[in-house]
This record gives C-alpha cells, structure tokens and sequence, in this order.
C-alpha cells in the first residue's frame, strides 16, 4: 500500500510538473515567440531547473510541440462540445463551426497554431497535430452530412484539407482585426454552397 502511494505520488509531481513546464512555456511563447525564448527562461518561469525540463522533454521543440498539442485539443474539446450527435449534420457543422473561431480568440493560440506550430514543426508534424484534432471534428462532421444525403459528396480529406484552410485563415484575419461577422458569413456560404437543398 505504502509502495503504490509513493508511486502515486511519483506520478503526480511528474505530471504536475509536466503541466507546470507547458503552462508556462505557453506563456512565454505567445508572449515572446518560440525563437525568443531559451530554456533557462523556461525553466526559471516553472521553478525548476533545466536538468528538469530535460528530463521531461526532449529539447524545446518537444516542450513546444506538447504545447501545441494541448491547444489544439482544447480547441477540438470545444468544437466536440458544441455540435453534438443529437444535432442535425448542417446545424452540427454551423456549430462547430462558431465553436472553432470563438476558440481560436483565445490569446496567443493563432500564434501557436497557425504561425509559430507549421514554422517550428514543419506543415507534416502540424498537419498530423490538426488531423488529431480539430481537422478530425471537421471530418466526421462532413462526412455524417454526407452520409446523411445534407451534402454533395466529395472525398472526405480533400473537403476537410480545403475547409480547414478557409477556417484556419478567417481565424488569423479575425486575429488581424477583421471582421468576425463578414468572415463567419463567407464560412457559411460555403457549408451551404456544398449542403443539397
């Protein structure tokens, strides 16, 4: 018994300070940027000492890429909660649609996602990351619509690839200041344009 809650508690600080290292290697990178931060920065802004950031990761690229990982499983969490199941495929996808640029405001999370991920990691380890994530939630819900005679049937990856690009761009606009409103209008003309009537 003794054995299994030393082990517990082993586990907890591992994970505890995992948790610590990319809470504040985020801040730091949406702050900074990815080139501008060092590790002993890292390090010093979680309270431990770099022999511990390594010991957890890699090198900063690994620390960067769990980063990104953890944002775009929260935008994903996001989308997921908003167009469940019980909704009607086209009512599903508007509402995920909303849900990933409300989750995209998020600050700092552009920079992470749409910047600083495909430069630090190449366009192969971020498309990997988004098909994971949100370009997941976007397939199957193109895919149910299409499954469910709502819309034109096209091949699934194709359609997904192209419609996360249109999303991925309004979120930088929108970041850039544009108008939320215009951009959401474009983005469900063409849910609609592919929607049979």
């Amino acid at each position: 018994m003794q054995r299994e809650s030393a082990h517990r508690s082993n586990r907890d600080r591992t994970e505890a300070t995992r948790a610590d290292l990319i809470a504040a290697s985020r801040k730091l990178f949406t702050e900074k940027s990815y080139a501008e931060t060092g590790t002993p920065e890292i390090a010093a802004a979680a309270g431990v000492t770099r022999g511990a950031l390594y010991h957890h990761f890699a090198d900063k690229q690994a620390l960067f890429a769990a980063v990104v990982g953890q944002e775009a499983q929260a935008v994903a969490d996001e989308i997921d909660r908003a167009s469940p199941s019980s909704l009607e495929a086209r009512d599903a996808l508007i509402a995920g649609s909303d849900a990933y640029l409300a989750a995209m405001r998020v600050p700092g999370r552009t920079r992470l996602l749409l910047l600083d991920g495909p430069a630090v990691l190449g366009r192969a380890a971020m498309d990997a990351i988004d098909n994971r994530h949100g370009n997941r939630a976007l397939r199957e819900g193109l895919v149910a619509a299409m499954r469910a005679n709502t819309m034109t049937r096209l091949p699934a990856e194709a359609l997904t690839a192209l419609l996360a690009a249109a999303f991925d761009r309004a979120a930088l606009a929108i970041e850039a200041g544009a108008s939320t409103e215009d951009y959401r209008a474009v983005l469900m003309a063409l849910i609609d344009g592919l929607s049979r009537a």
